[in-house]
């Protein structure tokens, strides 16, 4: 029965959290007047429509936590070892894309614990695409946009310019996705979550003529498709 209860409450949270957006008018990425320090551009944040990757993570989401719910718990082990920290995870989502308008700098220190469980309830799914599949997509996705928030607001407060923070948080995704692949061994949706973020980089810089900027993010897609590659054979 309480494992019933956590698998209904994930779901309702789950829903909750594909929700809020509707409630508020969305995020395709933070606004420069939400800054003391204004730029143009920052290089870190991928191109607008990638931020379309929400869509089907929330509709993923909602399907494997009902799937989850409506199962024998022995059929979904590895659901109930990701539940506590998933449950984390979308509760603070739950706030964050209010507070992301409203308060960037709490919604940066919100999304780096956010990305944390999302990362340990992916890796603790296991390789079931069934159960883990919605989770990899949902934690490489927020393992990026964790490093675009804070690279956003080191560039917003005036901490670092917009170049570095932009490089310095790419590097620091890409050994958080390399260790993370490495080590936990994910499935397979968690390398393509955080390539998709990557593109959005190249694609948001190429079109800005930064070639720097989109020859590291290239380079970091090449290196998370090669270790997911090898972990895989």
């Amino acid at each position: 029965m309480k494992d019933r209860l956590i698998r209904a409450a994930i779901l309702a949270l789950t829903v909750a959290f594909a929700a809020a957006p509707f409630l508020s008018k969305g995020f395709g990425g933070f606004y420069k007047e939400s800054f003391p320090v204004q730029v143009d551009r920052w290089p870190a944040q991928p191109v607008g429509w990638a931020f379309a990757i929400w869509g089907p993570i929330y509709a993923a989401l909602i399907v494997t936590a009902l799937r989850a719910l409506l199962l024998r718990p022995e059929v979904t082990p590895g659901w109930r070892r990701a539940a506590l920290p998933l449950g984390v995870s979308l509760f603070l989502g739950t706030f964050w894309v209010e507070t992301a308008m409203r308060a960037p700098l709490l919604a940066t220190a919100l999304i780096v614990p956010m990305a944390a469980m999302a990362i340990v309830a992916a890796c603790r799914a296991g390789t079931d695409l069934r159960e883990a599949g919605a989770l990899g997509f949902y934690a490489g996705w927020l393992t990026a946009a964790a490093g675009v928030a804070v690279s956003v607001v080191l560039t917003g407060y005036g901490v670092l310019g917009a170049g570095a923070a932009a490089v310095l948080l790419v590097l620091a995704v890409l050994a958080v996705a390399l260790g993370v692949i490495g080590k936990a061994r994910p499935v397979w949706t968690y390398p393509a979550g955080t390539i998709w973020a990557l593109i959005g980089i190249v694609v948001a810089n190429g079109e800005a003529g930064d070639a720097p900027m989109t020859g590291l993010a290239g380079v970091g897609i090449g290196a998370v498709l090669i270790a997911a590659l090898r972990k895989r054979t």
